[in-house]
């Protein structure tokens, strides 16, 4: 039988699939019109990055619309007063409401679902700073802690965002040498000196970055120090510039 007689019976097989399991919100699961969307409540909720950014790390800004830079760069307090060894950052979401339940669902709810709709809005907040031949690169997860959580969710996003921007992936080209504690609780300074020399380019992936440039992925950025982290590495072995793109940004402190 032909693609051709094949082809035609597929929106009946969508439409009884949909019958059976129909689309409901990633955020409450109520019914929605489309897969992997919110409820209009849901996304009321969502607190999307928009307007005036910082340059560094792309957390929302007072001021004017994106529009009114005129061309000068703008950094928030944190990026200015600790300089970053990436170029430029953008995140999709501030994480506070409904975009830090996303975000908490995906890292240890097994909702991996969360990881499609995201990378849709990564790739809308990534595409000013992009590079079009950039290689996406994801934080990466200690062995132990990839082995009780089954998947690293930075990498599921990585995949998921290099299939909306056509671009290469790497899942594994960074690696932690040794595992760190939780840093929920753990000041800035103490996080950038917990992640010194602790990420390192895997030694089989090091020529994937000979005068490359690296798109780094993660879920949350909040100090930024495991960014930092990777950039370093990324920039050491020979990556010839890399920004960073996160699903959430931790708003600043006032």
């Amino acid at each position: 039988m032909s693609w051709a007689v094949i082809k035609p019976l597929q929106p009946v097989f969508q439409t009884a699939v949909s019958l059976v399991y129909p689309p409901r919100c990633i955020g409450c699961g109520v019914l929605v019109d489309s897969d992997f969307g919110l409820c209009g409540a849901c996304w009321g909720q969502t607190p999307f990055v928009g307007g005036m950014v910082c340059d560094s790390c792309g957390i929302p800004l007072q001021g004017a619309p994106d529009g009114g830079r005129n061309g000068d760069r703008i950094e928030c307090d944190q990026c200015m007063a600790r300089p970053r060894p990436w170029r430029n950052g953008r995140s999709a979401l501030v994480y506070a409401g409904q975009a830090r339940d996303l975000v908490l669902a995906l890292k240890h709810g097994d909702r991996t679902d969360v990881a499609r709709p995201a990378a849709g809005w990564m790739a809308r907040a990534v595409q000013p700073i992009l590079c079009q031949d950039a290689l996406i690169v994801p934080v990466p997860l200690h062995w132990t802690r990839l082995f009780h959580r089954r998947y690293n969710q930075s990498a599921l996003l990585a995949q998921a965002l290099g299939a909306r921007l056509g671009l290469a992936v790497c899942p594994d080209l960074l690696q932690r040498t040794r595992r760190t504690p939780k840093m929920e609780d753990v000041s800035a300074e103490a996080r950038f000196e917990l992640l010194r020399r602790v990420i390192r380019v895997h030694p089989r992936r090091a020529d994937l970055l000979a005068g490359r440039p690296v798109l780094l992925v993660d879920d949350v950025m909040t100090s930024g120090a495991t960014l930092s982290a990777c950039a370093e590495a990324s920039l050491a072995a020979g990556a010839s510039v890399v920004d960073v793109v996160t699903l959430a940004r931790v708003a600043l402190e006032d």
